[in-house]
């Protein structure tokens, strides 16, 4: 579904991610660990489309993703369907007047009729358990609160696969509880999962499988994910613990 082939990203002159090889198949869940500014973040606005490698290809559903094809607004919009991404700093995500409109305005970006629209909404609401938030400015929630509308905001568009950059980040025990098992729900119901993490603890049964980032912005290890959180050394070693 996702491969990454000798794929390097810098800016500015600075190294982000370095000679990355990944591949990730439809239905998996997959955490990406490593110290602070090791790639993780880079990674997934590169596989969202946010930025473009500097070296290497991009493949979604074997098909080659490029700068070009996303600026082209056909394309991009059944990229933005396929692929759905929930922020580390939900402030950035949101930005409508309404919870309500925040729902529903990437479906309506998408040409999807009102009828259809609200249904998705109220879907949406009721799945994150924020109903009573529907008329609430996003701005004076909690961030318990912002990270659900968030994630609501992206589910509207029905993403075959869910990206998500530190989601347990600023989340009470309850919410990272509730985040966990929706996580589970949704990887069941055969949505693919790529979620960067340092809160081994919450997401305990998540993934199957972890793939590693060292201080240097490569790949160290990629294997089951309860072997590799069961290495105190490895993680110890590496910045990671």
């Amino acid at each position: 579904m996702i491969e990454l082939i000798n794929v390097s990203f810098s800016y500015k002159g600075k190294t982000a991610l370095e000679d990355i090889n990944i591949k990730i198949n439809e239905g998996e869940a997959v955490a990406l660990i490593g110290p602070n500014g090791s790639g993780k973040s880079t990674l997934m606005k590169l596989i969202n489309g946010i930025i473009s490698p500097n070296k290497g290809e991009y493949l979604l559903d074997k098909k080659i993703i490029t700068e070009k094809q996303l600026n082209n607004n056909i394309f991009s919009k059944a990229f933005h369907k396929k692929i759905g991404f929930v922020f580390q700093n939900s402030d950035t995500q949101l930005f409508c007047s309404t919870v309500y409109e925040e729902i529903a305005f990437g479906p309506r970006q998408m040409g999807i009729l009102e009828e259809e629209v609200k249904k998705r909404v109220y879907d949406c609401l009721r799945l994150l358990n924020i109903e009573k938030l529907k008329h609430e400015a996003p701005y004076n929630l909690s961030e318990g609160e912002k990270k659900r509308v968030a994630i609501a905001s992206v589910l509207s568009m029905n993403p075959e696969i869910l990206t998500l950059d530190e989601p347990m980040n600023g989340i009470d025990p309850k919410g990272k509880k509730f985040l966990k098992e929706l996580l589970l729900k949704l990887n069941a119901s055969g949505k693919t999962i790529i979620c960067s993490t340092h809160d081994f603890d919450y997401v305990e049964g998540i993934f199957k499988r972890a793939i590693v980032f060292s201080e240097k912005h490569r790949i160290i290890r990629d294997e089951d994910y309860g072997t590799v959180i069961k290495d105190e050394k490895f993680l110890i070693e590496n910045n990671i613990k």
